[in-house]
């Protein structure tokens, strides 16, 4: 007896529509009795989850902080899924883009204009950009497996920021902890309402993301060669598309989105560079993409829900004293069953039973 997918005729346009809130629901009621198993009352655990991060304005604030860079990533993340280009590297390339837009204020901290700040956005997608294309160039010139490349990235720019703020970046003045010198006020991303709590101008720049690449995939030759490459190369290259240029656009996308949103990261919320910068927004950014169904538009709604996960999983951890494991696992529960909704509305699942020995001996001997 054996298990195969079968990819059916025609998919529902109902269950593809409910798919992400059927995810949902079920990743409430597993997360409900994972809560449970560990001895906390379910009902508790999702308020904490889910209705205590927006009593209140401030938290508001702090949702907006931790949905841009899911969003940001995310979008780009969507260019890569819908072409065929598996970038699991986003987050290498949001602290490559943190390291490249940090260069003025921490090597040139007497460089102090109104030109410092743009300038920081435009090096950090660049840093982004051109970290992605590393995997990029690696898949078109050697036929290497993306995943793997730009998934191994990420140690090398996760071990490198680490080197830097441990080494040549680390700030004399800092006490020989592991940081940079602190960015000056010309370096800082701005506060959208400064008088009700510290979101930044970065979760701006995602909605701005968002709505850009919705229209180029939606209304722009660009954005239909990126599907029909994702959906059909072969077709694609009939119509007189060129499947590398597209691996190198969609990267280079995908990179500088991370990018923006590693310095908006480092110069809105943080003020400086540590060794670690990112709570996991490069991964948790695959999920973001995939529940909003990698339509743009649909991936802000998915970045406030995953960002709300962060949020409810830092209020579960002080009020029920849950780990900060049980909320990796509880965004792992909705990955699984968001992936597994999609492929049960693609394919059918059919039980194939193996032929009796005899009879098969009984054939070749016929």
């Amino acid at each position: 007896m054996r298990i195969e997918l079968v990819k059916r005729p025609q998919q529902s346009a109902l269950f593809s529509a409910l798919s992400p809130f059927i995810a949902l629901v079920l990743t409430l009621v597993a997360g409900a009795i994972m809560f449970s198993l560990l001895g906390k009352s379910p009902l508790d655990a999702l308020y904490y989850y889910f209705v205590d991060p927006l009593r209140e304005i401030w938290s508001l604030h702090e949702l907006a902080i931790k949905a841009a860079p899911l969003i940001l990533i995310a979008v780009g993340l969507s260019v890569c899924f819908l072409s065929n280009n598996w970038n699991i590297g986003a987050e290498g390339q949001f602290i490559a883009g943190a390291i490249a837009g940090s260069i003025l204020p921490v090597m040139f901290p007497d460089f102090q204009s109104w030109i410092v700040l743009p300038l920081m956005l435009i090096m950090g997608m660049i840093g982004g950009a051109a970290y992605a294309s590393v995997p990029a160039f690696l898949k078109t010139r050697f036929n290497t497996n993306e995943i793997l490349t730009s998934l191994m990235l990420v140690y090398v720019a996760q071990l490198f920021l680490d080197w830097m703020v441990r080494g040549p970046w680390r700030n004399p003045a800092g006490m020989n902890f592991p940081e940079t010198r602190d960015f000056h006020q010309y370096a800082i991303l701005p506060e959208i309402w400064s008088s009700s709590g510290r979101a930044h101008w970065g979760f701006v720049f995602a909605l701005v993301a968002a709505v850009v690449v919705w229209f180029m995939l939606s209304r722009t030759l660009r954005g239909f060669e990126v599907k029909v490459l994702g959906q059909s190369p072969r077709a694609g290259r009939f119509a007189g598309f060129s499947s590398s240029q597209m691996v190198f656009f969609a990267f280079i996308v995908s990179g500088a989105l991370a990018g923006l949103a590693g310095i908006s990261e480092v110069s809105g919320a943080i003020g400086q560079l540590r060794p670690t910068i990112s709570p996991g927004y490069g991964f948790t950014a695959i999920i973001v993409a995939f529940l909003g169904r990698l339509n743009p538009l649909g991936i802000i709604a998915a970045g406030l829900i995953l960002a709300l996960s962060y949020l409810g999983g830092e209020a579960a951890q002080i009020s029920i004293g849950v780990s900060d494991k049980v909320v990796r696992a509880f965004q792992g529960l909705l990955l699984f069953f968001v992936l597994g909704a999609d492929t049960l509305i693609h394919y059918r699942i059919r039980f194939v039973g193996s032929a009796p020995r005899n009879a098969e001996v009984s054939h070749g001997n016929a």
